[in-house]
């Protein structure tokens, strides 16, 4: 059973770097390391693919290899991730060993051992979850990962230690000021950026000085809210900009005092997307 379970894993991680064009051998060692039955709770599974659920015939832990959603708790609306887009993404992200990394809504953990993988036993990974019962199961679950940290607190909450990556596991309508101010020079956060309605795209953003951001906004996602990251009047308007161009004209975050003018993308005080460099 564990040869099995190890050559699913090990065929999931091949298969989600070449169909996603990933070439970073540390983002394919990490998928093929982590056990993702470890995080998902006893099976059998209900997972989800193309709009459609189901319930796993068994228990046998092979199941959950595949690049789908798996239920953590339906009541919720909680799932574990779809396992092709954190690739896309943390492949994007570029995580070096001996990083520090903080993971904001970190759910059971699974994409917490991802990243503590990815930033090595020199690394250092603290996980923030509001919720006690998923942060517990994420404790437990992340014990064979002494890099890691899992704490019981609101992470949209500060002041949070600096960091040279920041993800984001839950979606917000704007990047929170104590987001920003923890992200170290040359740092990046990476955040799942989400209206109300439709769906939203993931945010990166690299720090390039105190006031600036080079930032893209790619794809086109769907997350459960992060609660204490929701602005309504700035869903409206993001919902709008996120029709009006998907977000592909923005270049930076300017988070310097300034007249809105046509190069915003979308204006508030304190922040601004923009189409500029």
């Amino acid at each position: 059973m564990a040869d099995s379970v190890e050559s699913a894993r090990r065929l999931y991680a091949e298969e989600l770097c070449r169909l996603n064009r990933i070439s970073s051998p540390a983002i394919l060692a990490a998928f093929a390391t982590v056990p993702r039955e470890c995080f998902v709770g006893p099976g059998p599974w209900i997972i989800q693919s193309s709009g459609t659920s189901w319930f796993t015939s068994d228990a046998d832990p092979t199941h959950v290899y595949r690049d789908s959603l798996i239920v953590l708790d339906a009541s919720k609306h909680l799932n574990n991730g779809q396992p092709s887009l954190w690739a896309i993404h943390l492949d994007l992200l570029r995580i070096r060993p001996g990083d520090q990394i903080l993971h904001l809504g970190c759910g059971a953990g699974y994409y917490t051992a991802i990243l503590a993988e990815l930033a090595g036993p020199a690394g250092k990974v603290t996980a923030i979850e509001v919720d006690e019962g998923l942060a517990a199961r994420a404790r437990a679950a992340l014990e064979s990962w002494p890099q890691v940290t899992v704490i019981h607190a609101d992470g949209s909450l500060g002041p949070l230690e600096p960091a040279d990556a920041i993800v984001v596991s839950a979606g917000a309508t704007h990047p929170l000021p104590a987001w920003l101010a923890a992200v170290k020079p040359s740092g990046k956060l990476l955040f799942p950026l989400t209206s109300t309605r439709g769906p939203g795209t993931m945010a990166h953003l690299t720090r390039t000085s105190a006031d600036h951001f080079a930032a893209t906004l790619r794809g086109s996602v769907f997350f459960v809210d992060f609660a204490g990251a929701r602005d309504p009047a700035i869903a409206n308007e993001l919902a709008h900009a996120l029709r009006r161009d998907d977000g592909t004209s923005v270049r930076s975050l300017r988070c310097d005092a300034h007249a809105q003018d046509e190069s915003c993308w979308l204006h508030r005080d304190g922040w601004c997307f923009s189409r500029l460099p």
